[in-house]
């Protein structure tokens, strides 16, 4: 092939670039299949046709030192949304790209062409196959990008897919049958499965938060309560659920916290009775008076728990307290003022403080 001919072919690419800035593709094309006439050991002719996505030209080296601007026309074809033409045209510039020993990375793009495509023509499962590909040959930042929005965009798919209420509710119904039999693991795959078929009712991960729970799957259980105020904010049993995982977690003043809120939220009292009797469980184990609370440690003699107390900061801050003082004193002569005092947070907090250093004990 003579040097006058490559010329010409360049020259016919330059031409082809100037009508793909003007919009006028068909003419673009024309330039770029005379060009590739011209001189087919520049695969950038080739690819040009294919078209590209709106990107500025990248400009490759090939082993066999020409240097060429690439796929000028994957943009024509783009814009005419000829999709199919598009991955031909790309497979067999990775083909020949392959024949001419091309850089790696001239291969990589071409392969996240066809990917691109394959997004147009919703073939999500082509797409991500080309990715991968164009990832095994070159690993970018962008092509990793596009991958993982195909990944997202396939999982959203099938979601939506698999979305029916109809159906949820009978996994729902499912579960709340395995659960009067006490079968939790069961219940909680009813529950799931009522779950992936509607992620917006609040129902299923309620009574999967009460049988994790069940199984002592603290952190499932107070994620799935979360989950509940955080789809209905007014639904008052999920403020139920998280008081009942942290009841478990014996963090006792977030409990009683969380009961609170869910008192605000039951406008018509109708979970009053077990808001109270969940209230009462919470202030009864806070109590210094009930049985086994704040026992600290039991090998340990009441002189050398007052020792240690003596060096805590806090606690003598707490002891030495005038209205501390007095709370105390009346907790200690009636037991019963100790549920109203501890309604108060900052002496709750006193209170729980006491009894974990072992400075409250049951006599």
């Amino acid at each position: 092939m003579s040097d006058d001919q490559k010329q010409q072919a360049l020259k016919e690419k330059e031409l082809g670039n100037q009508a793909y800035k003007q919009r006028q593709f068909e003419e673009a094309l024309t330039h770029y299949d005379k060009a590739w006439e011209l001189d087919n050991t520049n695969i950038t002719f080739l690819t040009n046709k294919a078209g590209k996505e709106r990107s500025p030209c990248l400009t490759i080296t090939l082993w066999n030192a020409h240097s060429v601007c690439l796929f000028f026309t994957l943009a024509v074809l783009f814009e005419q949304e000829n999709y199919a033409e598009c991955i031909k045209v790309c497979e067999d510039a990775v083909e020949k790209g392959r024949e001419l020993r091309a850089d790696y990375k001239l291969i990589a793009r071409a392969l996240q062409r066809i990917g691109s495509a394959h997004v147009k023509m919703n073939d999500l499962d082509a797409a991500i196959k080309y990715f991968g590909k164009s990832l095994t040959e070159h690993r970018t930042p962008d092509t990793l990008q596009k991958l993982r929005d195909t990944e997202k965009a396939k999982k959203e798919q099938e979601k939506a897919a698999y979305y029916n209420p109809e159906l949820a509710d009978k996994a729902r119904e499912a579960g709340n049958a395995l659960f009067k039999e006490s079968k939790w693991p069961e219940a909680i795959e009813q529950y799931t499965e009522a779950i992936k078929r509607n992620d917006k009712d609040v129902r299923p991960y309620s009574n999967r938060s009460v049988c994790y729970l069940k199984l002592m799957a603290v952190h499932e259980a107070e994620k799935d309560a979360d989950k509940c105020i955080e789809l209905d904010p007014d639904f008052v049993r999920g403020y139920i659920r998280k008081a009942a995982v942290q009841f478990a977690k014996k963090d006792y003043q977030d409990s009683i916290e969380t009961l609170q809120e869910a008192q605000a939220h039951d406008k018509e009292n109708k979970s009053s009775r077990e808001i109270q009797q969940q209230l009462n469980k919470a202030y009864t184990a806070m109590s210094p008076f009930s049985a086994g609370a704040g026992a600290g440690n039991s090998e340990e003699s009441q002189e050398e728990t007052l020792k240690r107390a003596a060096q805590d900061p806090e606690i003598q801050r707490i002891l030495s307290d005038p209205v501390m003082q007095q709370i105390l004193q009346q907790m200690q002569a009636d037991p019963k003022a100790a549920q109203e005092h501890l309604k108060n947070p900052q002496i709750a907090t006193n209170i729980r403080k006491l009894m974990n250093a072992g400075i409250l004990r049951v006599a």
